[in-house]
């Protein structure tokens, strides 16, 4: 999916990137109203994420304009913790959700797949296999060579997340940022805990040697396994 960030905090823009392009998501982004407006006018997008106090336009401006010229693409808005009128004021006009801040990233992250299944822009039977192992998303049934397996939620994400990024090297932040969020009060070392409990689940059918620990790095899924 190809999302578009309009948001003049630069760290707050920065961090949704990041853990939006860990989700598997090419994005764009853009730090103030009047270039914001215009990517969102011209740009192909499946997703917008727009701020409301942006300088030179303001995302009320941004949401109006883009209804005015009949552009459908989703919004997401980030509104202060104290403005209930804005967030009133972007629902009336045309927005089709929000997220307070300061916000949580696991909160984005589920808003903003709401907005993408409600669209349909995911295909809710969507499938994303590797080798012997299958997750159906719609209803989170996974398989291993036809047997089902049966995860907790965060071993099911886990899975989820590497088989997103199969072949690729996920780092422990990267994963904990995407499954416990920046804000979680679980150490980093929930992480290992994890990979170590999904290991064993897989162990049965000898897929457990398939998440490869990358030393001083993070994991990959492959299939390959190392010499």
């Amino acid at each position: 999916m190809k999302l578009l960030i309009v948001e003049d905090d630069i760290g707050i823009s920065h961090t949704i990137a990041r853990v939006m392009q860990d989700e598997g998501h090419k994005v764009t982004e853009c730090h103030n109203g009047e270039e914001g407006l215009h990517h969102a006018l011209y740009g192909e997008f499946d997703l917008i994420i727009l701020d409301i106090m942006l300088p030179k336009v303001d995302g009320f401006t941004i949401i109006q304009e883009l209804k005015k010229q009949r552009v459908d693409t989703p919004i997401l808005c980030l509104t202060a913790k104290d403005g209930l009128n804005d967030r009133v004021k972007g629902l009336t006009i045309g927005a089709d959700d929000y997220v307070v801040k300061p916000f949580e990233i696991p909160e984005l992250i589920v808003r903003a797949k709401v907005l993408l299944r409600r669209y349909g822009k995911v295909n809710q039977e969507e499938q994303i296999s590797y080798g012997p192992i299958a997750i159906q998303v719609r209803n989170r049934a996974i398989t291993v060579t036809g047997e089902e397996l049966t995860l907790t939620e965060k071993e099911y994400e886990l899975l989820e997340y590497l088989l997103m990024n199969k072949e690729q090297i996920v780092t422990k932040e990267q994963i904990y940022n995407r499954i416990w969020g920046l804000d979680s009060e679980a150490g980093i070392g929930i992480v290992e805990l994890y990979v170590h409990y999904l290991r064993k689940k897989l162990s049965p059918w000898h897929a457990d040697q398939y998440i490869q620990t990358v030393r001083g790095l993070g994991y990959i899924l492959r299939i390959k396994i190392n010499e």
